[in-house]
């Protein structure tokens, strides 16, 4: 199994990525050797991997990661880099190598500070691998500021670094950055790839792996999050009630509320989860004594922890409310498929009966104008308006449409 394994219907991704590690391999094999270099090379020291939530940026930038760490013997007769099992592979998959540094962010942004403390270690030379390689998995949510600390380093790279950029669209990178990038898309998985790399690789049974590659349409992570996860389910099902429930003002204030306090639940649910351990860790590494108090000056550093497990808990609670408006639109998008009569699978066949109630009880065109409630929603989210006054909006915009 090589590291490409894992790259669900991306195979001209993986080709191009193949084709780009086995020139990076013959570079550096070329100056360990004092050789003459390669006089063509499809390999760079920036890429930008983009493609819609689901899509499987992350692991394939992570898969690239590795391949160019790859010290299999396979390489000299002729093999592939990334053969997935020597020390540099799996070190590097599983994030513990030394020269492979990922970055992602559980708050609303990546800042200025947290940049210059990457550029600065992009600078070092590879202290065991091949090649210094930074995963930045977040790209998309670099502050301006942090943007140009880190179009410096993009411009002028160190010999052996490469940079591996993350976003769901040119649009969410600044242009300086991406012209300097070399820019690969990815597409959503099919669902029947989803299901089977659930099956072969998660080992979830094959008719939960279907029904819920089908729910996501294609979202390789909230996929393996619904058959993995019964609370998931469990809300999901919930939102998916609200269509049948927004017949009156009340009812629409009340589901409004409801899904807000599904996002928060959601947010302590993770905050719980990690906050406690993480502020443990912090006590012991500033010498504190088992349930004593803190020593002195340190009391900064914890404010400072504790401020960012604020933005984490905001953070996860937008993603939670995102994640629920997903899922609405999807719903609707299966009425307005029966009610144009397609052939176009449904993604929420086992709420068929509340599919049918509603495309019987409305036209398209109110479909239509549901669909652009819940859109305008997580634009208005996006804005950082209050998230219960722009839910409650769009609950009596469903309402009414």
């Amino acid at each position: 199994m090589t590291v490409w394994d894992d790259l669900v219907g991306q195979e001209k991704v993986s080709e191009q990525l193949e084709a780009a590690a086995r020139d990076a391999d013959a570079l550096v094999t070329a100056v360990a050797a004092d050789a003459p270099l390669p006089e063509a090379s499809k390999m760079t020291h920036a890429w930008l991997f983009t493609g819609p939530p689901g899509s499987g940026r992350s692991t394939t930038a992570r898969a690239f990661a590795a391949a160019l760490q790859c010290t299999s013997p396979d390489r000299a007769l002729g093999g592939s880099p990334g053969c997935g099992f020597c020390d540099g592979c799996h070190t590097s998959l599983i994030g513990t190598h030394a020269d492979v540094q990922i970055i992602r962010t559980d708050l609303l942004s990546i800042g200025v500070k947290e940049t210059r403390d990457l550029v600065r270690r992009a600078q070092l030379s590879p202290a065991v691998g091949r090649w210094q390689v930074i995963v930045m998995e977040d790209a998309d949510r670099l502050t301006e500021g942090a943007g140009n600390v880190l179009l410096k380093a993009v411009e002028e790279p160190a010999p052996r670094t490469v940079w591996l950029l993350c976003a769901p669209s040119l649009e969410d990178v600044l242009p300086t950055i991406r012209s300097r990038c070399r820019h690969l898309t990815l597409r959503t998985p099919s669902v029947a790839a989803v299901a089977d790399v659930l099956v072969r690789r998660d080992g979830i049974e094959p008719d939960i792996a279907a029904a819920v590659a089908r729910a996501t349409q294609g979202h390789i992570g909230r996929a393996r999050r619904l058959a993995t996860d019964e609370r998931a389910r469990a809300r999901r099902a919930a939102v998916l009630k609200l269509p049948l429930r927004v017949d009156d003002v009340g009812a629409c204030l009340k589901a409004a509320q409801e899904l807000i306090d599904a996002a928060s639940e959601d947010a302590k649910q993770v905050a719980e989860e990690i906050d406690a351990k993480e502020t443990e860790d912090m006590k012991a590494a500033l010498g504190a004594a088992q349930g004593g108090r803190m020593p002195r000056g340190t009391a900064g550093v914890m404010k400072e922890l504790e401020d960012k497990q604020k933005r984490r808990k905001t953070r996860t609670q937008r993603d939670s409310l995102d994640l629920a408006l997903i899922d609405l639109t999807a719903f609707y998008r299966d009425v307005l498929a029966l009610q144009f009569g397609t052939d176009l699978a449904l993604a929420n066949t086992e709420m068929q009966d509340a599919l049918d109630r509603l495309t019987r009880g409305s036209s398209p065109e109110a479909t239509l104008r549901r669909i652009e409630a819940i859109a305008a929603c997580r634009e208005a989210l996006d804005r950082n308006v209050a998230p219960l006054l722009a839910v409650e909006a769009m609950t009596m915009a469903l309402r009414a449409g």
